[in-house]
């Protein structure tokens, strides 16, 4: 493993509008053993510019998910509803001020500009690019209005946007999991970055948070690797470090196709309540693209943190299995005590019905779990696995007359 030289300081950013799922908890986590394993910083940034998406139940259910895996971030929004860290606010929606400053940095410096063509206008631009055989970028109308023919439009209220003035030339950068990487920015042209100076976009948004928040690594999906050129291109024109990238590869399904809920695939909340242990689903994903390098399958997140290397992450997509994760429980499941096991497991034995709601025998309980743990996989496996054991028999009683 090559050496960190700098202070870590690495991020998990996700939107509030759906629950945790399992592709961004591998994220999460990549992040956090990359940061424990170096003695460096896990932030947690909410990404709460979506206003009719987010939400404070998936805000919420975020902090739990979280926190229910073991990965306790050193800095961001707490659940008990302080900060904990010097760079906040860590929700985008209060750090509208500073994205406003450095749109209108660009604005003055015209490394920005407006944009008044319409959605019209827009489409017949890609429709003729595409028609050419060339990339659908803009066109650059209104890279060359006049300061007051800018301000003219404004005035009458024009509706428009903000773009970047993109630089030609082939930005090129070494991702730690794919290596060298370049872009040729004439792919893309000039880019939209903000509705408005209070309203960015994704870009440009990410670009000055991660900045402001000294974000030394950035890993995270390769459905972002487009993003990064837009985002270096930003940080340079901006006076800004670039940080180092590592893009890890997609969770796919056992047919190798898009991970979706037909694979398994379901929110971290799911998997709890379906009776999933915490270790399981860190275990699980940790081996999710990333190869220790020794036949070992079974790690602890402490042992994780010792031993993860960004390096040994696969650029090829990882396949995600519910009956490898099944395992992977049912080895953690066999690590509790008859006791603690039987604990457990009487909450879904109450909802079903099977014991009374003010509790089991818990001997009984013990015996029953005794007999069925090498079967369970999950908790909730206890109601169909010994469910006989709790109900009366149902038989007609002429039949065991001898007639």
């Amino acid at each position: 493993m090559k050496k960190v030289a700098e202070k870590v300081r690495v991020r998990i950013a996700p939107s509030p509008t759906g629950y945790m799922h399992i592709g961004l908890a591998r994220t999460a986590l990549f992040n956090y053993l990359f940061a424990k394993r170096h003695g460096g910083v896990f932030v947690l940034r909410i990404e709460d510019t979506d206003v009719e998406r987010s939400t404070k139940e998936f805000d919420a259910d975020i902090l739990d998910a979280l926190s229910w895996l073991g990965m306790v971030w050193d800095e961001g929004p707490m659940k008990d509803g302080s900060l904990k860290g010097e760079y906040g606010p860590y929700r985008q929606s209060e750090r509208t001020d500073m994205y406003e400053k450095y749109i209108r940095q660009l604005l003055d410096e015209s490394k920005a500009y407006r944009c008044f063509c319409t959605k019209e206008e827009l489409e017949a631009q890609r429709a003729y690019f595409s028609s050419q055989g060339l990339p659908p970028k803009y066109a650059g109308t209104c890279a060359s209005l006049s300061t007051d023919e800018t301000a003219e439009r404004v005035a009458k209220g024009v509706p428009s946007v903000i773009r970047f003035r993109t630089p030609a030339k082939t930005v090129k950068f070494h991702d730690l999991i794919r290596g060298d990487v370049s872009f040729d920015t004439g792919l893309f042209g000039d880019m939209v970055i903000a509705k408005d100076e209070r309203t960015p976009l994704y870009n440009f948004a990410v670009v000055v948070d991660d900045a402001l928040m000294h974000i030394s690594h950035i890993i995270r999906g390769e459905d972002h690797l487009s993003n990064t050129p837009k985002q270096i291109l930003m940080y340079e024109t901006l006076g800004f470090s670039v940080p180092v990238y590592a893009h890890i590869p997609l969770i796919l399904g056992v047919d190798r196709s898009k991970l979706s809920k037909r694979h398994g695939a379901q929110a971290v909340t799911e998997y709890r309540r379906e009776g999933y242990l915490p270790e399981a689903i860190v275990n699980f994903m940790a081996l999710l693209g990333w190869n220790p390098g020794t036949e070992q399958e079974l790690f602890s997140l402490d042992e994780l943190c010792h031993i993860f290397d960004i390096e040994r992450v696969s650029p090829s997509g990882a396949a995600f299995s519910v009956q490898k994760l099944e395992w992977f429980n049912a080895q953690y499941l066999k690590r509790l005590s008859v006791t603690e096991l039987a604990q457990r497991c009487e909450p879904y034995l109450i909802v079903a019905g099977l014991v009374p709601a003010h509790g089991a025998d818990m001997a009984f309980l013990e015996n029953v779990i005794a007999l069925e743990r090498e079967r369970i996989k999950k908790m909730s496996d206890i109601v169909e696995l010994a469910d006989f054991f709790f109900r009366s028999p149902s038989y007609n009683p002429e039949l065991l007359i001898w007639k």
